[in-house]
């Protein structure tokens, strides 16, 4: 459940207002509140969300810093052969 509000009591007096009667005002309250509470559900993320996210960021960034030590090894390895032949 999210944590942005919804006033229902303020909506179905708007309703009202407007000409709805009160079982009109109500049912469509009803019909407005489950529909904001379904979007809102599936679209914004939780904090467990984030804290999974965050902990695939900090592997990721952890295989990058391998990824470049990987890398600066095989070039220091291949600029050593190149060398080597280049001296014989």
């Amino acid at each position: 459940m999210s944590a942005i509000t919804f006033d229902t009591l303020k909506y179905t007096k708007r309703l009202r207002d407007a000409g709805y009667t009160e079982q009109q005002a109500e049912a469509a309250t009803e019909a407005q509140r489950d529909c904001l509470n379904e979007v809102l559900d599936s679209t914004l993320a939780t904090r467990q969300d984030i804290h999974g996210l965050e902990i695939k960021i900090t592997k990721i960034e952890t295989d990058i810093v391998h990824l470049k030590w990987m890398s600066g090894v095989v070039i220091g390895g291949i600029i050593a052969l190149l060398i080597r032949g280049f001296m014989h």
